[in-house]
């Protein structure tokens, strides 16, 4: 490759060079979560989908929250050799493959109760315009220059790999060819003459990024990766591909040899969605990007570096996933093995494949996909031990005046006065540590949403809800003799602390599963306005305050919350 010619010194922005502020999600503070947008060569799988989970989960807890305005984007990326090849492959155009191929993502994102605001595809004329105008920035801060390069280039991935990134191995026809360590895409030369972005000058403004906020990264693994990245080589970036090879993209302003790379057209969306180069400045940089390990670099390296030439300031938070196996292999069209998520909704219903993708989801290693673990974990603890404890306990024969009934104090007195009443009092030690475990379940939740751990979240509140079904049936409530005024108030009190802890699970669960939340929560009578995070509390009867559901009819019995799902088939 050329050696970038002379030029003079590129001086950041002064804002885009300092901090990018604190993380902390402030009251009032808007924030704009975004999934990647996927690469409309193929319809959606469930990596894409858990892409766009995690995000619609921060994205549904933050509003529950309370925390200022919040956006969600997604959508697909249309540009580039890959699709170019695809269509002609299929018979058809670029666009048409586009068209179709985006409405299956815009479909299975609607059906998977993807909460998203903005659904952008970068055929758009409004991208397009934030592309090029993003490109003059580029261009009129000196960070751009045309050199010939030359390299291996991988039409899968859509980019240049160093020879240390290759290993050779022989193609279905036996001969030698280089391929992706990584991947296993075939990559081959390539030589042209394009324009490069001067990435070597960004080094250190990427570390001073990284060292101030420690939280950009995360989970904290990826965040040492980048680091690593910026300690080896950081070659300047071909950030444009010759028209007569690419002609699917948009075109380099003033000049029409050009196509301007698919990945720097991709990235701008996050822009794009803003309103930039006009309305961007009310959200940018309260910015969260959730995306899968493979484009790390590009977002966590290459985005930074680019907005920083560009006088804008990083994002503050990158928050990086692993992938989906099935049944312990890569997923793969020549495998036969890539799993839909439209099937998974009506096998396993949205609610369901939502909460399994998030509860065994874990951001730092890859996860793996087998029938049998879905039914398991579904049945278990949605159909078994939440919606077996709402059955239960709103039972007619336990519960016959479908009310929410009143807590006793005599019989579940306050622990500081328990040594005082303890002759009258009914409840054990293990329904006081279930009292505690629930009180603090809010604040452990808030803490690993924040920390990207949703998973975490899911096994606290499964948790609770065990030690929910133990209190319960350690008291057998229908075996108390409702004739008795004293064994009344003790199966009051019993099923007004099952659902209080149910009242908390489905508050909790909201931007998991929201149609079941939904459910439970009305049939515990929690109205639309009872439902935010930010006021959650925990049986104030305990505490000696008022409850504004006791007493309260409950509503109306709509039937299982969850189905049990059939066994895999044999």
């Amino acid at each position: 490759m050329l050696r970038p010619p002379s030029h003079r010194l590129l001086r950041l922005p002064r804002r885009a060079a300092s901090s990018t502020g604190s993380t902390s999600d402030g009251p009032g503070r808007p924030v704009l979560l975004s999934t990647p947008i996927f690469y409309a060569n193929g319809p959606p799988h469930i990596g894409h989908l858990y892409s766009a989970l995690l995000a619609d989960a921060l994205h549904r807890y933050r509003g529950l929250c309370g925390a200022g305005p919040g956006r969600l984007s997604t959508g697909t990326d249309e540009h580039g050799l890959k699709i170019q090849q695809a269509a002609a492959a299929a018979g058809t155009t670029p666009s048409e493959l586009c068209e179709r191929v985006s409405g299956q993502f815009h479909q299975a994102l609607t059906q998977g109760a993807i909460s998203f605001t903005d659904f952008i595809r970068t055929s758009e004329p409004r991208h397009q315009q934030a592309v090029q105008h993003f490109w003059g920035a580029l261009h009129d801060g000196g960070a751009l220059y045309k050199g010939a390069y030359k390299g291996w280039y991988c039409t899968s991935e859509e980019c240049f790999l160093p020879e240390s990134q290759l290993k050779e191995c022989r193609d279905a026809q036996g001969r030698l060819c280089k391929v992706s360590l990584e991947t296993g895409h075939q990559v081959h030369w390539t030589k042209e003459d394009n324009y490069m972005f001067r990435l070597s000058m960004f080094r250190d403004p990427l570390r001073q990024w990284l060292r101030d906020n420690p939280r950009a990264v995360c989970p904290e693994p990826f965040y040492h990766q980048v680091l690593r990245w910026l300690d080896d080589d950081l070659p300047d970036l071909s950030v444009s591909r010759e028209r007569s090879r690419l002609q699917w993209g948009i075109p380099v302003p003033n000049d029409p040899t050009q196509i301007i790379y698919v990945w720097v057209d991709a990235l701008v969306n996050y822009l794009s969605v803003l309103g930039y180069p006009k309305a961007h400045g009310q959200w940018w940089p309260c910015v969260h990007h959730v995306v899968g390990k493979d484009i790390l670099k590009f977002h966590a390296v290459y985005w930074p570096a680019l907005l920083l030439a560009a006088g804008l300031a990083p994002p503050e938070r990158i928050l990086i996933h692993s992938h989906w196996t099935v049944h312990g292999q890569k997923m793969s069209k020549s495998l036969g093995n890539v799993v839909e998520p439209l099937s998974c909704f009506m096998r396993y219903t949205v609610d369901g494949f939502r909460y399994f993708l998030l509860r065994q989801g874990v951001p730092e290693r890859d996860c793996d996909y087998y029938e049998e673990k879905v039914v398991k974990v579904v049945n278990s603890e949605l159909a078994d031990s939440l919606g077996g404890l709402l059955n239960r306990s709103t039972a007619p024969s336990i519960n016959p005046s479908n009310t929410f009934p009143r807590f006793s104090e005599v019989c579940f007195p306050k622990l500081s006065d328990h040594s005082r009443m303890k002759a009258t009092g009914r409840a054990a030690a293990e329904d006081y540590e279930l009292v505690a475990a629930v009180a603090a379940l809010p604040l452990q939740v808030m803490g690993h949403f924040e920390g990207f751990q949703i998973y975490k979240a899911l096994e606290c509140i499964i948790l609770c809800v065990r030690k929910s079904n133990s209190f319960f049936q350690r008291h057998k409530p229908w075996k108390l003799n409702c004739r008795d005024p004293t064994e009344q108030l003790w199966l009051n009190t019993i099923i007004h602390v099952t659902l209080e802890c149910l009242r908390v699970y489905g508050m909790l669960l909201q931007p998991v599963v929201p149609h079941a939340a939904d459910k439970l929560l009305s049939r515990l009578a929690v109205g639309p306005d009872e439902r935010s995070l930010s006021s959650l509390t925990f049986l104030p009867r305990y505490h000696g305050e008022p409850s504004p559901f006791e007493g309260r009819q409950l509503g109306p019995d709509t039937g299982v919350l969850f189905q049990r799902l059939d066994k895999a088939p044999q």
